[in-house]
């Protein structure tokens, strides 16, 4: 089983893949997909679909695990664009047939440190940890990505145990 874990952004879209070995989720591959840093959004999705796509078919993933859309009354804009983002993401697994998983990032959070509002380096730390990397992965958006994934591998375990009771 492979979990695909993405953090969308439209400069910087973060992805982590999960193996799961022997019951433990195992890191193959982690990094990120570079939008343009100007230009148009059309530009921009095209770059994430591409990147995401490509991810895809080299990684094989069983599933992706992917942020749900949060939207800050100050900043509506910003919701409307990682939207797109989200969107073409859902599309290349689509194409590729691959279930998709959202996940708020407070579960997420909350999954990995017990606290639904932990800061971001301590989220670095506890993917470092769970994962028994030799440092924090870098950048932020890599880490969530790693994040997103593992508490796609927690939800599946606790799925898995509450229907064998």
């Amino acid at each position: 089983m492979r979990i695909l874990g993405i953090d969308p952004g439209l400069n910087t879209t973060g992805y982590g893949v999960l193996e799961i070995v022997e019951h433990q989720p195992r890191l193959v591959e982690a990094g990120i997909v570079r939008g343009k840093a100007r230009g148009d959004v059309t530009a921009r999705v095209k770059e994430i679909y591409d990147g995401v796509s490509d991810v895809i078919k080299s990684l094989a993933p069983n599933v992706l695990a992917l942020e749900k859309l949060y939207a800050h009354y100050d900043r509506p804009t910003t919701a409307i664009l990682m939207g797109h983002a989200r969107g073409v993401i859902c599309l290349a697994a689509a194409e590729a047939d691959i279930a998709v998983a959202d996940y708020a990032a407070t579960q997420v959070k909350k999954t990995l440190t017990g606290n639904g509002r932990a800061p971001k380096p301590q989220m670095q730390r506890a993917i470092q940890l769970e994962l028994g990397l030799s440092t924090a992965p870098e950048p932020a958006d890599v880490a969530d990505a790693l994040a997103i994934a593992f508490c796609h591998y927690c939800s599946s375990r606790e799925s898995r145990v509450a229907s064998l009771e």
